[in-house]
């Protein structure tokens, strides 16, 4: 069972209440069709635990096997930089099929991102924020994606909003991984 080796703290995209009592963090990858599966159970989580719950999103591309995850992570950023993330984050997972960079223009033009913005993202000026997500995920014994960390905790379990619910609870009253 790995840990979280990086805190969340004001550099992450968090989407709930900053101080929820639960956190869920997730490594993705916006080519990943198993990061697209964990969207939607991600989502019913977030339902069903409210303000229970703060969710973390944090890049790790898997560029030599998703040719577009790069970009689809420049231009979340992008859209982060005008408040825009989660907005762009929900773009990216519900149209996966359209991550060519033709599509991320519309999908960017679509929020207010200007045609600047999305050229400085391409040209590497959230390079260092992807970057240092991606080393936090390896440094936190990320080997692949979606990799979940419930409360710090690091998650191999069914990937549906039971277990992750359930999860979520246990390690939060200090049961995770005990039986009852």
């Amino acid at each position: 069972m790995g840990q979280l080796s990086v805190p969340v703290s004001g550099e992450d995209h968090i989407e709930g209440s900053p101080n929820a009592p639960m956190t869920l963090v997730e490594y993705g990858d916006f080519e990943c069709p198993y990061c697209g599966d964990a969207y939607s159970v991600i989502k019913a989580v977030q339902e069903s635990m409210g303000d229970e719950l703060r969710f973390v999103y944090r890049h790790f591309p898997l560029i030599r096997l998703h040719p577009h995850a790069l970009h689809a992570a420049e231009i979340s950023e992008a859209a982060g930089a005008i408040d825009r993330f989660w907005e762009m984050h929900d773009i990216l997972f519900e149209n996966q099929k359209a991550l060519a960079d033709d599509d991320l223009l519309v999908d960017a033009s679509a929020i207010g991102l200007s045609d600047s913005a999305v050229q400085q993202a391409f040209a590497g000026r959230f390079a260092d924020h992807i970057k240092r997500d991606f080393r936090g995920g390896v440094r936190s014994g990320v080997n692949g994606t979606p990799c979940l960390f419930v409360n710090g905790q690091r998650f191999d379990g069914p990937r549906d909003v039971e277990a992750i619910v359930a999860a979520l609870e246990a390690t939060a009253s200090g049961r995770f991984g005990l039986d009852g």
